[in-house]
């Protein structure tokens, strides 16, 4: 047996898709199978008559893209709700100017003044490179892959990692493709993107895991890659989550399931140790965004040594309020990487792993707060 038959057996168990599981990820579970087709493809059947949208201004196209997204939403329920069968829905007309034409074009005009993230660094992206993130509007991958270290309803996870990120995270463990050399891997363009997703696909890929570094500042490529890209399969969104609620409302009607991370319970540890302002403001407000919307999602929340009053508790508790149905993956994987290695003195609170005692306090809060983790936690 390969190696990799037997990490999934391992992996794999009788809980991995339980009826508390499935109720949260049953989009994803369908998409996954092939029973749905996936929400870039729905956006694919939706648009207008017009040939160009070269002609509307950024105001009219934000209104071109509410009324479709209320088009999308009516398509989408008769999907989901089995109104409309997946054979029907394929015999369905692809417009002219698809929903998801719009959004490619929303965010050329975003990338002319960048507020992609909430760094809103309003660089012309086409001209030089964006301040935090340091990329102008070409996209660099520097790996993809069947990963089978994700989530065990995730894997194998068709992922793609991309080159640099628009945080600073002193303990990063992807530090050298994120912050040192993010332009290492391999460029790519729309049409060779699609092909890696069609190749992970066919491989057997259960998803298509967009990651880094941090996708958002190449989601251009990604979504003209979406136009392409002609198998049928989930986008996730494995992001720090870090993006403006225009950059959001763009990705809602495209992603199935999301997997954000939820690292800090306050401003001042994220502004520390990521070196991002108005962390917990942003980041809640996006979550808030994705739960209200009733998206499958798995939000990831990495225990740090001395951070359980101060952000683990904290997040657990805003989750349980704001995101009941949402799973969360309570990582014990945290270990001394980059600066808190180099910097040990400046870092010390951080410079070792989480101890057994201080896991267990953050699970037996989870529990205590009816939080939905076995599953999906490691």
């Amino acid at each position: 047996m390969y190696d990799f038959e037997w990490i999934l057996m391992r992996r794999i168990s009788p809980d991995t898709w339980s009826s508390r599981v499935l109720e949260r990820l049953k989009w994803y579970y369908e998409v996954m199978i092939d029973r749905k087709p996936a929400k870039f493809l729905i956006c694919r059947k939706v648009g207008l008559g017009d040939s160009s949208l070269s002609g509307y201004t950024y105001e009219e196209l934000l209104d071109i893209h509410n009324r479709l997204s209320n088009e999308f939403k009516k398509l989408f329920e008769d999907v989901r709700y089995d109104k409309l069968s997946l054979k029907e829905f394929k015999r369905l007309e692809e417009p002219k100017t698809t929903y998801l034409d719009v959004k490619i074009e929303l965010v050329k005009r975003i990338l002319r003044s960048c507020s992609l993230c909430e760094w809103r660094c309003g660089v012309n992206r086409y001209e030089v490179k964006g301040i935090m993130c340091r990329l102008d509007t070409r996209t660099y991958v520097s790996s993809y892959f069947l990963h089978v270290g994700e989530e065990p309803q995730l894997i194998p996870s068709g992922t793609i990692f991309y080159g640099s990120c628009n945080f600073r995270c002193v303990f990063c463990q992807n530090y050298e493709i994120s912050q040192v050399r993010p332009y290492d891997g391999i460029e790519v363009n729309p049409k060779e993107l699609s092909l890696i997703q069609k190749y992970l696909r066919e491989s057997g890929a259960k998803n298509i895991n967009h990651v880094g570094g941090e996708p958002t500042p190449n989601l251009l490529t990604i979504l003209e890659s979406l136009k392409l890209l002609d198998v049928n399969v989930p986008q996730l969104w494995n992001s720090n989550l870090y993006l403006t609620t225009q950059s959001l409302t763009i990705l809602l009607d495209v992603i199935d399931i999301w997997l954000p991370d939820f690292k800090y319970g306050n401003n001042v540890c994220a502004q520390r140790l990521s070196k991002v302002k108005n962390y917990f403001d942003i980041v809640s407000r996006n979550h808030k965004i994705i739960c209200e919307n009733k998206d499958p999602i798995i939000i990831r929340h990495l225990v740090m040594p001395n951070h359980v009053e101060c952000c683990s508790k904290p997040i657990l508790e805003w989750i349980a309020s704001n995101c009941p149905h949402a799973l969360v993956n309570i990582m014990d994987q945290y270990r001394p990487e980059y600066l808190v290695i180099t910097k040990a003195e400046e870092y010390r609170d951080i410079a070792r792993r989480p101890s057994h005692k201080e896991l267990e306090e953050v699970y037996e809060y989870a529990r205590k707060l009816k939080i939905a983790f076995e599953e999906v936690s490691k």
